[in-house]
């Protein structure tokens, strides 16, 4: 378990005046339609290491830390390899002329401490180079084998400190891990960091599986499995690996989401030709609830933050469009009126919602309660959309004319696509909260 904390000063080297004083409000970053306008330069080279720590250790977690930081689009980050080295005294006391020097406007220092057997502390500082002044002071305790979720907590406190917004790189991702021929694909369940690293399987292709997501705690989660050569919606426990039927027996579910509190999930049943919106406890408990009775197919319901509503795609009125209601299934009505549009999701923030614009397949946002819509991505085949817990990305599968997949991340400010590395084959991605 990781535990953040923020260091005594007695456990730190000395700080500067300006560090006891409160903490300045963030720095600006001007966002354009086109993204960010120019990127901020931050230096990030090679972190000192105290006496029982290797060497390798702090340059490799200014490695993870430069690399999320880039990742977000909003910075630049030099080092850690071209950048001089500095000592642990010097983490806390830096001489910014020489970073000046190199063109940096922010700097990123630590040190990697032994806290005791098999564990470590990596402290993480911020610096305003051209100010001279400390923006942000914080330590991690980890195991030694858990250094990147340091390294990945150091990224997220330093982009929030500097954009006011929330982390996203202290996340982990699930997704379904493609393999084989087109005819004949082994699709395994895999988890993994937000940045591709400690991937592991979590189902071992005995059934396919599509759609995997998280519940609200990042302990569960709740997917598609078609053993039986029927489509139902299982939960499963990450950390024990045991599983159940959402809604015992043979019905045909699909495309479940949990509630924002755990509690329920929301799913699309089939039966009688006809698809509707159910809810069921996630416990397994109760009666599951009907929420939808119009004719044809309603699928692929997501919840907004607060619990109250639930956004879902329907061929109501003769082709995909999203239509939004009250968790009890009243008060349903349209909200997109252009081309198809499908596999809706509620930004964790409410303001958004993403989906896909079937028929171009492109991955698109709009306002919650419609209109403002603006397409994110320009691929071939862009599908299955995924918010980052801060709301700024949203996650996607992108396959090519060969029929390959791989998982992508788009900001939602504007700007590139970036691609997540994966091993093989992904889709169906899904983004976690935070970890604790």
């Amino acid at each position: 378990m990781l535990r953040k904390f923020l260091l005594a000063m007695t456990a730190l080297v000395a700080t500067p005046a300006a560090a006891q004083q409160d903490d300045p409000p963030p720095v600006d970053v001007e966002v354009t339609s086109g993204g960010v306008s120019s990127a901020i330069s931050i230096a990030v080279p090679p972190m000192p290491v105290e006496s029982g720590v290797e060497l390798a250790l702090g340059r490799n977690i200014a490695g993870v830390i430069a690399s999320g930081l880039r990742t977000s689009g909003r910075f630049a980050p030099l080092g850690p390899g071209g950048l001089p080295n500095y000592s642990v005294a010097q983490a806390g006391a830096p001489g910014f002329g020489e970073w000046r020097g190199l063109g940096a406007n922010q700097l990123v220092t630590g040190f990697v401490r032994q806290s005791g057997p098999g564990q470590i502390t990596v402290g993480c500082y911020l610096y305003d180079v051209g100010a001279g002044r400390e923006l942000l002071r914080q330590g991690f305790a980890v195991t030694t084998d858990n250094w990147r979720r340091a390294a990945n907590k150091c990224a997220d406190a330093i982009y929030s400190r500097l954009t006011g917004e929330g982390g996203f790189l202290d996340t982990r991702v699930v997704f379904v891990a493609e393999t084989g021929p087109k005819t004949r694909r082994l699709k395994r369940i895999a988890i993994m960091d937000s940045d591709g690293a400690n991937l592991r399987y979590l189902t071992e292709g005995e059934a396919t599986v599509v759609t995997p997501r998280f519940s609200p705690d990042g302990r569960r989660l709740a997917y598609v499995s078609y053993a039986g050569r029927r489509a139902r919606v299982w939960v499963l426990d990450i950390a024990t690996g045991q599983k159940r039927l959402l809604v015992p027996g043979l019905a045909l579910t699909s495309a479940p989401r949990f509630s924002p509190d755990g509690s329920r999930i929301a799913y699309a049943r089939s039966e009688g030709g006809n698809t509707d919106i159910w809810i069921a406890n996630a416990d397994g408990s109760g009666t599951p609830q009907r929420l939808t009775t119009a004719p044809g197919i309603d699928t692929s319901p997501s919840f907004s933050p607060d619990g109250s509503r639930i956004v879902f795609e329907s061929d109501r009125s003769g082709s995909q469009q999203l239509y939004v209601m009250q968790a009890d299934g009243s008060n349903q009505r349209r909200i997109s009126f252009g081309g198809p549009a499908g596999s809706p999701a509620w930004s964790p923030r409410g303001d958004r919602i993403a989906f896909v614009r079937v028929g171009a397949f492109r991955i698109g946002v709009m306002n919650a309660n419609g209109g403002g819509e603006q397409i994110l991505t320009d691929g071939w085949q862009d599908e299955s959309p995924s918010w980052a817990p801060n709301g700024q990305f949203v996650m996607f599968n992108r396959f090519t004319r060969d029929g390959r997949s791989s998982l992508f991340a788009v900001p939602v400010g504007g700007g590139a696509a970036r691609r997540l590395p994966t091993p093989q084959d992904g889709s169906d991605p899904s983004w976690s909260p935070l970890q604790r």
